[in-house]
């Protein structure tokens, strides 16, 4: 029988795992697995495993999510809040320091210097998370195929990001055939009225969710926008952060023109050396915007909103769907349909990866009817190198996230003082 922790361990534990949740989903998954299976033995292997799997059927990042339900399996739903709350409050607390910061002191030529630096590693951190997630997905012709086609979709602008991912769900939803066998090897756990509980979930997380989108509908303007923006993201946002950068970097660059390139770069940059889900860059986004636009309470404003309007949903999807979570995972119609939203995200990932390097490494670029080129002339050397170097130092010294970073920005300062 699974241990009950009290509130206040539970407290404890998953605050540890909020300050220490560097690095990653990948970083973090690994994280939680020691503190919750390992360590205390809160959670047996398989219990794990099956939330893990679950997560990551839902829009949002996985990793807050995998948080989330480990904490309602534990407690229930104020276990659910309390652990999903304290994966990303540390993490938004810094965002808000790092917007401070970079809106006083962003211009300053040194400064602008490492931010080089760590434009060149954000190559490098996207780099290898193309790699490892290709490990994982191209293993038959068909999700090499949809990748592809995912990536060309998306860089020429034939389709945009949510119609990706809409159709890869339903190829493979439809590819795995009528009389697929249902997976019996999920232990079924016996949850007492579970669609009243789910019901429960989508009436009260539905309105905490729509409630604060509704009055700034109302207001109009610029936080109607982060409003409505953040909360579609929050429907689409399946395959993690790095899947909805691209859709993202779209809509505030050209759509709204919050942000220019640059800025969007550093705002990643800046958000991998916080902890918690790297999805925190919606908030760095919203703030840094709302900064530019009228000032400091704007800002505020505007990234409580794109927090709210990225995590609320969150709890909402969890609470809603965890008292049927064994039932789901034994449908291999939606098995399917994950690996295909899989291999569209790598598709998705590779469309970031190429926008992200074109920019940093040529100062200009040209429109074509197969996506952004650059011009040849414009090759920035430095930027070459810094990249280079940040790639070599990721994936074949296999330095950490942050080793990395602080690295390529030292050696941008550097450049930058000579």
């Amino acid at each position: 029988m699974t241990q009950m922790p009290s509130n206040s361990e539970l407290l404890r534990v998953f605050g540890r795992i909020g300050l220490m949740s560097f690095g990653g989903p990948a970083a973090q998954i690994g994280l939680m697995h020691h503190e919750l299976v390992n360590r205390t033995g809160w959670l047996k292997e398989k219990e794990f495993l099956g939330a893990l799997s679950f997560c990551m059927l839902l829009p949002g990042p996985e990793a807050m999510q995998l948080a989330t339900f480990c904490g309602w399996k534990l407690r229930g739903t104020c276990g659910g809040v309390i652990a999903g709350s304290l994966f990303v409050l540390p993490g938004a607390a810094l965002i808000f320091l790092l917007v401070a910061g970079y809106a006083t002191y962003g211009d300053l030529p040194l400064v602008a210097s490492a931010f080089l630096g760590v434009k060149a590693a954000v190559v490098a951190i996207i780099a290898q998370a193309f790699l490892g997630l290709s490990r994982k997905v191209l293993i038959i012709k068909t999700n090499t195929v949809v990748s592809i086609l995912s990536f060309a979709t998306l860089y020429t602008a034939v389709l945009p990001f949510p119609a990706v991912i809409i159709l890869a769900a339903g190829l493979g939803f439809a590819l795995s055939g009528q009389d697929a066998t249902p997976d019996t090897s999920q232990a079924e756990t016996h949850i007492p009225n579970p669609w009243r509980q789910t019901a429960s979930a989508v009436v009260f997380w539905g309105l905490l969710w729509m409630t604060p989108v509704i009055f700034a509908v109302s207001a109009g303007g610029f936080l109607k926008d982060v409003a409505l923006f953040f909360s579609q993201l929050a429907v689409v946002t399946f395959g993690g952060a790095y899947a909805v950068l691209a859709y993202m970097v779209q809509a505030v660059v050209q759509d709204f023109g919050w942000l220019n390139t640059d800025q969007m770069m550093d705002a990643l940059g800046l958000a991998e050396t916080t902890p918690g889900p790297l999805i925190l860059v919606t908030q760095f986004v919203a703030t840094l915007a709302g900064q530019l636009q009228g000032g400091v309470n704007l800002a505020l404003t505007a990234g409580l909103l794109a927090l709210w309007c990225t995590f609320t949903p969150c709890f909402l999807w969890i609470f809603a769907g965890a008292p049927h979570v064994s039932r789901i995972l034994s449908n291999p119609r939606l098995s399917a349909a994950l690996t295909l939203i899989s291999a569209a995200v790598l598709g998705v990932i590779a469309n970031l990866s190429l926008w992200f390097t074109i920019n940093l490494l040529f100062a200009e670029t040209t429109p074509s009817a197969f996506g952004t080129l650059p011009v040849p002339t414009s090759f920035d050397p430095i930027a070459g190198t810094l990249t280079a170097a940040a790639i070599i130092t990721m994936l074949k010294l296999r330095l950490p996230l942050l080793g990395v970073l602080a690295l390529s920005a030292s050696a941008a300062m550097t450049i930058g003082l000579l």
